[in-house]
């Protein structure tokens, strides 16, 4: 049910974001859910240049409020 919404979001971000999709029931998503404290699917976050969560959201993509993240994490 998400994958058309996310398949949408990144071809709206055109390449001005990467956008990884992780398989929480691997060992490694896993490890990255425990340390985000994701606990449900599909979340969307977004980081900044230097690493910094300065968008999280759980449930189907807000695409306005994502693509407003990523501009505002791209800024100077």
């Amino acid at each position: 049910m998400a994958k058309p919404a996310v398949d949408r979001l990144e071809k709206e971000l055109g390449g001005t974001a990467k956008v990884l999709r992780i398989d929480v029931m691997s060992q490694a998503g896993l490890t990255l859910a425990r340390e985000y404290g994701v606990s449900a699917v599909p979340t969307f976050i977004v980081f900044d240049g230097g690493g910094q969560v300065v968008y999280a959201q759980a449930g189907l993509p807000d695409r306005a409020a994502i693509r407003a993240a990523v501009a505002g994490s791209q800024e100077p």
